[in-house]
């Protein structure tokens, strides 16, 4: 059974690869590699080529059978999806048409899509259930929203069946070291505290400090990149075995402010780490929790990794060798 992961070198979809791999399924990485890294797939076999190539994806499917589908070639920064909305839609939208029009074609009916928390928007209540009103704040929440409707859509007309997993904040690294962050510029919270440690990306800016939060800083929900990989399995799994479409939370019910974590991020390495505050990101909101009780029950997902001591260490352990 041959699982095509799209943008499966990146961040998360390399993790996933992994677990996939754990987990006996056959995986085919499907990557232009413009910013993810091959070694991260280690010798596992992947296409390389561009999901706005139609072409090259429809071939993808015609040189051998495909079970599913895990999409994550994803333009994902919220700030330049404010400042280049054009971008965003265009990307995040054809590509999305492409692969769907591909897997029509070659009779692939199931996919779990790579949705967000950010398809909620400013919360009206916390920790944020499946069933919250959706309303992103910027244009990348409002792509990832078009998809999970265009999927509903096609699962009414086509049969298409997919689980969207809106996950929260992915961070950490594989604790084996096979695999981690390598973005390219950093935008992530935890990686740039560690990255500006190391002395290989600049002092740490801290957006805001006048959020409606106990200290001023942003609250966000972070989990660990296997735990958040793993869930994937589980939701393949499911839909492999029967599952209706869904929505499903991937969060921990508890979070973090910026400054908590910079001061996790301190007792972990030992380090003082400087920074300085800046204004607010366009398209941030103040906290963000998710509601874990969906995953729990309907996937059978337990986070194992998702303490923010775990998700620390094992990004500074990645950080220091790569």
């Amino acid at each position: 059974m041959t699982i095509l992961v799209t943008g499966g070198a990146g961040y998360i979809g390399s993790h996933t690869v992994k677990e996939l791999a754990r987990s006996g399924f056959e995986v085919l990485v499907f990557d232009n590699f413009s910013s993810g890294k091959k070694e991260l797939i280690r010798d596992r076999p992947h296409v390389q080529g561009d999901l706005m190539d139609k072409q090259a994806v429809r071939e993808v499917f015609r040189s051998r059978p495909i079970s599913a589908v895990l999409p994550f070639a994803s333009l994902i920064e919220v700030g330049e999806s404010y400042a280049d909305p054009r971008k965003y839609y265009t990307h995040n939208l054809q590509t999305s048409l492409n692969l769907l029009d591909a897997m029509l074609e070659a009779g692939v009916g199931g996919l779990i899509f790579s949705s967000s928390a950010a398809v909620y928007g400013v919360p009206e209540q916390t920790p944020i259930p499946e069933s919250h009103p959706l309303n992103p704040a910027n244009p990348y929440g409002q792509t990832k929203l078009i998809v999970e409707r265009i999927l509903q859509d096609y699962g009414r007309a086509y049969g298409l069946k997919s689980i969207s997993l809106r996950y929260f904040n992915a961070a950490g690294a594989d604790p084996e070291g096979e695999t981690g962050e390598t973005h390219r510029p950093e935008t992530h919270l935890i990686p740039n505290i560690l990255l500006s440690l190391l002395g290989k990306g600049p002092r740490l800016g801290v957006f805001g400090d006048d959020f409606p939060t106990p200290d001023g800083t942003a609250v966000r929900d972070y989990i660990h990149v296997t735990d958040l990989a793993a869930a994937h399995v589980l939701a393949l799994k499911a839909l492999l075995a029967g599952r209706p479409s869904d929505v499903v939370n991937l969060g921990t019910n508890s979070g973090f402010s910026v400054l908590e974590v910079i001061r996790k991020a301190e007792e972990v390495t030992g380090r003082k780490i400087p920074y300085d505050v800046k204004p607010r990101r366009a398209g941030d909101v103040a906290v963000l929790l998710a509601s874990k009780e969906k995953a729990e029950l309907g996937l059978g997902w337990k986070p194992e990794l998702s303490s923010l001591d775990t998700i620390i260490q094992t990004a500074w352990n990645w950080h220091r060798r790569s």
